[in-house]
């Protein structure tokens, strides 16, 4: 069918191109805007911590102390250096994923054909298209011959449709025989001629672009949290700081002190490392599953995969390879031959025949299919095409007829191929009844398998070529079978998934039969499948009541997904979004961990996505769940920590105060304390193993704090018998003739022994010490050492010590901080399996009463 319409041929003027293009926009997607590094520092400038190491350097001013001011503003500026590294490093990340480059698009304007930058297209702009191309914006066709167009990153399916010139519609995308080319989709066969109708968001990719807008990006579970640990211990340190600074002021009378008092009582009490932790945590996370080839584009995914309890799972580009390979052929008689192996002679003509019935340089992934089955299987003067004969003549599908012709030169005939829907070869061949009895059989046995299934004829041609191709007298060959094949490495992932507690659910645009091989082949369970049209006809509530037991949605259209994954999450499931195309767009949004396939995925998809897997493997899913479940736990070990940490640190900078002993620490102490702290929690910790259990266990609740009770207790008696041992300490050594700065400096000292203690004992928390010491960190082997370096020049070297306010110690003294760093881990090495036995009956009592999370 064609237009005639002259201002179709001639196209828009340049002058009304650009007047539209200046009215409506170009045909791109709306970016997302990048934060400066000005906007970074703002937000860096705000975290409590650094105020309060502001506040400490300018009364160190005020008071002549210039070296601890100095140290201070310089602990500040590291802090922020550090953050906005990782920020702006993050921010490059982002920025490198998007595709800046649109496909160009060849317009008619003015009468003149001219390649132009996709972005540049208006509505109403005439475009031509050929086989190769990916449509720059949605079209009506105005002239199309034999044209077809793939349009799975739209829908899900990966077999090309048929497209015929027409007049527009508001057809969605997918349909046979539909007049409308779509954005972002290949044009696989054929060439046409269409008038673009819509353009950037009105296109359809643009209306799931505006979809993706409207949802909202939650904060995630682990961060609420941390927000309002922060809250609390900032408020309760705000007032205990308050108090100390009048108590301070009114009982011994200097105010200035009695504020770096307050300051150092401040920062005791504050667990800044909470949130720092957590960005360094994320920030290594994200590194080290990129190792893995998948790439982490919200931090805040990682924390969320150890909770993950439903994967969500699209069939196209993700389960199976995205490409049509042939599976099988069978014989007019019903003789099949599995594909895979060297084909018995019987079905050599048949594969010949698919291979002449094609073009000889294919788009199309059926005519692929068959070249890559000749190299494979076939002889060379078996692949007509590869042996000089001529391509004379194509008779294309048609409307009335499914099936194609290819006609080659024969020496002083012709030699016709054909391939097409089994009842038009049927119409072809001229089959019988019973003929086509028989065929009907062999169809509904090779679909029930999953596979597209054509029919292949053969004839010979002497004299003038014919019309129509259903002149020639066929004989029929046979069908094949073709498949997007699964991907290797999905059976085990999937049984994984299963051992690990995550429940695979399939949602994908393609037929229920197909899906439901795949889905055996996989390794899904499930028998019922529901499909768009049932699922449009249920109601939210049935829905949420369905998603608990049915692992196969299938002929489901993009807004269905998303209905799924908010069905899902109702339910109180975790979900995990798997996908690669334009369709998977607001799903993997809305999904608690959105994860696009990078390779065959499209830019819409990996904006979308939290996570993408470079390599297109599904099997690295597992691996991230792995990673993801180990970090976790890390950070819990690591938040523990912590906790325990800041009772010792907070309880020596109250108790002179509270019983009238010379003040031990200052800011000073307590910033250097913080340094040590810091990289212990986010480097050690982080760079521990898994633990034995990790993919074992069920997922964890989502609705689980980060401090259980039995880890809050846990971590405060560690705390408590640090504080016990420094106090006793701080209580008997001025006894021995100590003066107050060797009472400091050993105090110090013999915290800092601590603190390795605490290290060792929250390496595992199912490993006994011996275990643990022998388990390899580099992080560790490289931070002690600096940890004992740094704690030997505050002793010996006379500035620093000065600095500190230390004074030299004598052998003896020496031996009594390592001596109480050896107390506190026996003494905690032989609390653990207590502590162990604790937690295992708090992770009992709710596993009676979690049958509402029946997802899990």
């Amino acid at each position: 069918m064609k237009h005639s319409n002259p201002s179709l041929t001639t196209g828009l003027s340049q002058a009304e191109a650009t007047t539209r293009l200046t009215a409506e926009g170009p045909n791109e997607l709306p970016k997302g805007k990048r934060r400066s590094p000005l906007r970074i520092i703002f937000d860096v400038l705000q975290e409590p911590m650094l105020a309060l190491l502001l506040a400490g350097g300018v009364v160190y001013l005020l008071l002549g102390s210039r070296e601890e001011a100095l140290i201070l503003l310089a602990f500040a500026c590291l802090s922020v250096g550090i953050t906005v590294v990782q920020e702006a490093r993050t921010e490059r990340v982002l920025e490198a994923l998007r595709d800046l480059t649109s496909p160009r698009a060849l317009v008619i304007r003015d009468g003149q054909r001219q390649r132009i930058a996709g972005r540049e297209l208006v509505r109403g702009d005439v475009i031509v298209l050929a086989e190769g191309d990916r449509v720059p914006a949605d079209a009506a066709l105005i002239d199309a011959q034999d044209l077809s167009a793939d349009e799975s990153l739209l829908t899900g399916e990966a077999v090309p449709v048929r497209k015929l010139a027409g007049a527009a519609t508001e057809a969605r995308p997918g349909g046979e025989d539909q007049p409308m080319v779509y954005s972002g989709s290949l044009i696989v066969r054929g060439t046409g001629v269409a008038c673009v109708t819509a353009t950037g968001k009105a296109s359809e990719i643009g209306k799931i672009g505006t979809s993706l807008g409207k949802l909202d990006t939650e904060t995630p579970h682990l961060q609420r949290q941390m927000r309002k640990l922060v809250i609390v211990f900032a408020a309760v340190g705000a007032a205990v700081s308050v108090a100390v600074v009048a108590l301070y002021g009114l009982l011994r009378g200097g105010w200035l002190d009695g504020v770096l008092a307050g300051i150092a009582v401040g920062m005791s009490m504050l667990p800044e490392e909470f949130p720092m932790v957590l960005a360094v945590f994320m920030a290594m996370g994200a590194w080290r599953i990129s190792k893995v080839r998948v790439l982490t584009r919200r931090a805040s995914a990682i924390e969320t995969l150890g909770a993950a309890s439903v994967l969500c799972t699209d069939k196209t580009g993700t389960l199976t390879e995205n490409r049509m390979t042939i599976a099988e052929l069978r014989l007019p008689d019903g003789t099949a031959a599995k594909v895979g192996q060297m084909l018995p002679e019987a079905f050599r003509e048949l594969a010949a025949a698919g291979v002449m019935a094609s073009a000889p340089e294919p788009f199309d992934p059926m005519e692929k299919a068959f070249h890559a089955l000749s190299k494979a299987d076939l002889r060379e003067d078996e692949t007509l095409p590869g042996t000089g004969r001529q391509l004379v003549r194509s008779y294309p599908v048609s409307p009335e007829l499914l099936a194609m012709s290819q006609v080659w030169g024969a020496g002083e005939g012709w030699q016709i191929a054909a391939k097409g829907a089994p009842e038009a070869l049927a119409v072809l061949c001229r089959l019988d009844k019973a003929a086509r009895a028989r065929m009907t059989v062999e169809v509904d046995q090779m679909a029930g398998a999953g596979l597209r299934v054509l029919g292949v004829a053969e004839a010979s041609q002497q004299g003038t070529l014919p019309k129509d191709h259903r002149d020639f007298c066929f004989r029929f060959l046979g069908l094949v079978g073709l498949a997007d094949p699964l991907r290797a490495s999905v059976p085990d992932a999937v049984a994984q998934c299963r051992s690990a507690g995550i429940r695979v659910i399939m949602i994908t645009g393609d037929y229920p039969t197909t899906a439901q091989a795949i889905a055996a082949e996989a390794g899904l369970h499930g028998d019922r499948v529901i499909s768009g049209p049932e699922l449009a006809a249920i109601t939210d509530v049935d829905l949420a009541t369905a998603v608990r037991d049915v692992t196969i949605f299938a002929r489901v259209m993009p807004e269905q997904k998303l209905r799924i994954v908010t069905a899902l999450k109702t339910s109180g499931a975790v979900v995990a979004m798997t996908g690669d195309g334009v369709n998977d767009a607001p799903s993997l949004k809305a999904a608690n961990i959105g994860i696009a396939m990078g390779g065959r995925g499209t830019d819409v998809a990996r904006e979308a996505a939290s996570i993408v897997l470079l390599d297109d493997d599904f099997g690295s899913i597992v691996t991230t769940v792995r990673l993801g479940r180990r970090i976790y736990d890390n950070l819990r070990k690591a938040m523990s920590f912590i906790l325990a940490v800041h009772v010792p640190i907070a309880g020596m900078a109250l108790m002179p105060l509270l019983f009238g002993m010379p003040i031990l620490f200052g800011p000073m102490h307590i910033a250097f304390l913080e340094m040590v702290i810091d990289p212990v929690c986010s480097l050690v910790f982080e760079a521990e193993t898994e633990e034995d259990d990790v993919m074992t266990r069920k997922p964890r609740p989502p609705g689980e704090p980060l401090f259980s009770g039995p880890t809050i207790l846990w971590s405060l008696v560690q705390g408590a018998l640090v504080l016990a041992v420094k106090a006793t300490i701080f209580a008997l050594a001025p006894g021995y003739g100590m003066t107050t700065d060797q009472v400091r400096g050993m105090t110090f000292a013999a915290l800092v022994f601590a603190i390795v203690a605490l290290i060792l004992v929250d390496r595992s928390r199912s490993s006994s010490i011996l275990r643990a010491v022998t388990r390899p960190n580099r992080a560790l082997a490289v931070v002690l050492p600096i940890v004992g370096a740094l704690l030997a020049v505050t002793l010996f070297w006379p500035t620093a010590r000065d600095l500190f306010g230390f004074a030299a110690l004598g052998p003896a003294h020496l031996a009594v901080p390592p001596l109480a760093g050896l107390t506190v881990l026996l003494a905690l090495e032989v609390m653990k399996p207590i502590w162990r036995w604790a937690v295992q009956r708090n992770k009992a009592a709710p596993a009676i009463t979690s049958g509402k999370i029946a997802v899990h």
